[in-house]
């Protein structure tokens, strides 16, 4: 403003005279009228100018930041998309006491989870571990649902000779696929797979350094899943193994299981690491290739709260899905294809859940 005002006064000349000895100078008041106003009203305008420029720049940051939170949600909804989340699980539709009694707490059951299956197309089973609670060899099927929920008509398959043999089972998750049990085998890093047609047994050693066997990285929430370390699941696109490795830091990995029955064998084909730690879920099942984990609220209620896409190797921490139980402990859980359904052997109890996208 000063500099303004400077040359103003040097663009103006005024004569003077003599008065007193001293120098005087009359000035006519109109002269610096003009200048004087439009110098206030660019004053004015400035201020105005600033003020509003104050209000744009508020406005920008809140546009900025409605945009980015937009944008969060767009992306997150965008990943939901593109994986084709769960959107909600249902309350139980089926709650049994297990045909063993309540105090087998560990288990798994399910139906038959091999959409072209025939033999098997509609049987259900029911495999509790009956030693300690870690370790089972038979499994009983029911060719209907009926007969599950009546308990009868079932028959009992014998995989193994004894408790300790190594082809008997350990840890609660086994899953029936087409006509054949998948199960973790006996103190092992093997996934065993038992025919129910001719009762042969074919396993595969699972990849990784250290992979976690005998209690080594069960699932754990307040109490842990005694021997829950090798997690057999089948989906839409095939077999699953969940397990934990040292080399992977306790977290969890995930390898697609292939029965190849010209020869016989069963493989893994390939391998997925992630950074979620195996012992900080209750447990996990796999739908349309994503890996989906839980985590313990309390005695009534699990929560599906994260996910990862095996398509994508994108993963998601935002999930926040309650699942009902009747009983504190889950032993497993699984999904079913057939019928979009998931299972799980809650202490003794058989729930079966509704899935939604």
């Amino acid at each position: 403003m000063l500099q303004i005002l400077l040359l103003l006064l040097r663009s103006q000349r005024v004569s003077g005279y003599k008065k007193s000895n001293a120098c005087v100078c009359q000035l006519n008041s109109t002269m610096w009228l003009f200048p004087a106003q439009k110098f206030k009203y660019v004053l004015e305008e400035v201020h105005t100018c600033e003020g509003s420029l104050n209000n744009l720049q508020e406005e920008v940051r809140t546009h900025v930041a409605l945009f980015y939170s937009l944008l969060l949600l767009k992306q997150k909804y965008y990943l939901r998309l593109k994986i084709g989340l769960i959107t909600n699980i249902s309350d139980p539709i089926t709650a049994k006491v297990s045909p063993h009694g309540k105090s087998y707490v560990s288990g798994s059951w399910g139906k038959q989870s091999q959409k072209e299956s025939e033999g098997q197309k509609n049987s259900y089973w029911v495999q509790p571990l009956l030693s300690s609670h870690i370790w089972g060899n038979t499994v009983r099927l029911y060719q209907t649902y009926e007969d599950l929920m009546a308990s009868t008509n079932h028959r009992e398959y014998t995989f193994a000779s004894s408790y300790s043999h190594p082809s008997t089972n350990e840890g609660p998750n086994a899953v029936l696929y087409g006509e054949a049990l998948y199960y973790h085998c006996y103190r092992s890093a093997d996934v065993c797979r038992y025919d129910l047609e001719t009762n042969e047994v074919k396993r595969v050693t699972l990849p990784g350094t250290g992979v976690g066997f005998n209690n080594k990285f069960p699932y754990c929430y307040y109490d842990c899943r005694l021997n829950s370390d090798v997690d057999v699941e089948a989906d839409e696109t095939g077999l699953w193994a969940l397990y934990a490795t040292i080399g992977n830091h306790g977290n969890i990995v995930i390898s697609r299981l292939v029965w190849d029955s010209e020869v016989k064998s069963l493989n893994v084909t390939q391998t997925w690491e992630t950074r979620l730690f195996k012992k900080a879920v209750s447990n996990a099942f796999m739908v349309c290739g994503v890996m989906y984990a839980t985590r313990y609220v309390n005695e009534f209620r699990e929560e599906v709260f994260y996910a990862f896409d095996t398509a994508t190797g994108k993963e998601d921490n935002s999930l926040a899905i309650p699942l009902e139980k009747v009983a504190k402990a889950v032993a497993s859980l699984s999904y079913n294809p057939t019928n979009k359904q998931i299972y799980m052997y809650n202490d003794g109890y058989l729930l079966a859940y509704q899935v939604y996208f």
